[in-house]
């Protein structure tokens, strides 16, 4: 799944978001320092700016995204997903926390709670791209799962083994 052309998209889409909700240069420049400090890999520095900015705004949806791909990218998945689990119900009509919450389950290997998250995603935006890719990818994964546990039963069923070759998968 693609977590890295997502969470652009997401950045990109959730600052529009805050900056239609607060005003002045000030917020821009603050995302525009974390989203900064985040590309440069400066995880530690950007969460304590954004902790500094969510002490007094605990709401704002773009800050606790950036805590989201924080706790996610230092290696905390389950603050991550508590964080962007929370962030989709305040504001269920952003895909991107939907995407990064499926992306987290994806990675657990629990499909299909990963496919659940990835179709509210959709909900919320059909146009979005990255969403039906990623769950493009669930469904595939699903799929070769299903096929490996026929071959179980029919370990001899040669179109099982091709249609487990045409999505790259075997059978653990």
């Amino acid at each position: 799944m693609k977590p890295g052309r997502a969470h652009l998209l997401a950045l990109v889409r959730l600052l529009a978001l805050a900056a239609g909700l607060c005003s002045g240069l000030a917020m821009a420049d603050e995302y525009s320092e974390v989203s900064k400090m985040l590309r440069a890999g400066r995880l530690a520095e950007a969460e304590a700016r954004v902790d500094r900015h969510l002490a007094s705004k605990p709401r704002d949806p773009q800050m606790r995204y950036f805590k989201g791909v924080i706790q996610r990218d230092s290696g905390r998945p389950a603050e991550a997903l508590a964080t962007f689990t929370k962030l989709a119900e305040d504001y269920p009509e952003l895909p991107e926390p939907h995407n990064s919450v499926a992306v987290l389950h994806a990675a657990q290997g629990d499909y299909e709670k990963a496919r659940g998250a990835l179709e509210m995603a959709i909900r919320a935006n059909p146009g979005y791209a990255t969403a039906h890719e990623n769950l493009g990818d669930i469904h595939a994964r699903l799929a070769s799962q299903s096929y490996c546990r026929a071959l179980q039963f029919d370990t001899n069923n040669s179109s099982l083994k091709t249609k487990l070759a045409a999505l790259g998968a075997s059978c653990p």
